[in-house]
């Protein structure tokens, strides 16, 4: 084993922005590529009856207008939360906005396409479906539980 030379991704003001707390285990990867990006946070959870998102903490960068913001949470289930969190980023006054995800259900896709179709999407795999809970099947389970080892 040897040092190795990488790239980083420069140029453009980038802002990555997790949804709490999954999104976390991805910021660290993100910022290694991007490392001049400026991290803010978006906490959101899933109301257990409804499977609709709860916005409890939003922290942006003050520029968040003049920088292209790249929201990352590894699990895109029913799109809800993607959906809510593009909101908070577009309300702060952001003009591009990604997505990126490692796993997602048709239904998640689905709904942020719907909700907003200017924002391209990133995923490395998609799975089958939705179970009755709103958990992606086959799926991981819950990435924040998974990460921290809570539940």
């Amino acid at each position: 084993m040897a040092e190795a030379k990488t790239y980083v991704l420069a140029g453009k003001k980038l802002g990555i922005v997790p949804i709490l707390r999954a999104g976390l285990g991805m910021v660290d990867g993100m910022t290694r590529l991007i490392p001049a990006a400026r991290v803010g946070h978006i906490g959101l959870y899933r109301d257990p009856q409804t499977l609709k998102p709860v916005d409890y903490y939003s922290k942006l960068p003050p520029d968040t207008s003049e920088r292209d913001m790249i929201i990352v949470d590894p699990m895109l289930a029913t799109g809800g939360s993607a959906v809510a969190g593009i909101n908070v980023i577009k309300r702060a006054g952001a003009k591009s906005v990604k997505l990126v995800c490692i796993i997602a259900a048709p239904e998640g896709v689905e709904a942020v396409q719907k909700a907003h179709p200017d924002v391209d999407i990133f995923i490395a795999a998609i799975d089958e479906k939705l179970n009755d809970h709103g958990y992606i099947i086959p799926g991981l389970g819950d990435a924040g539980d998974r990460l921290f080892g809570t539940k």
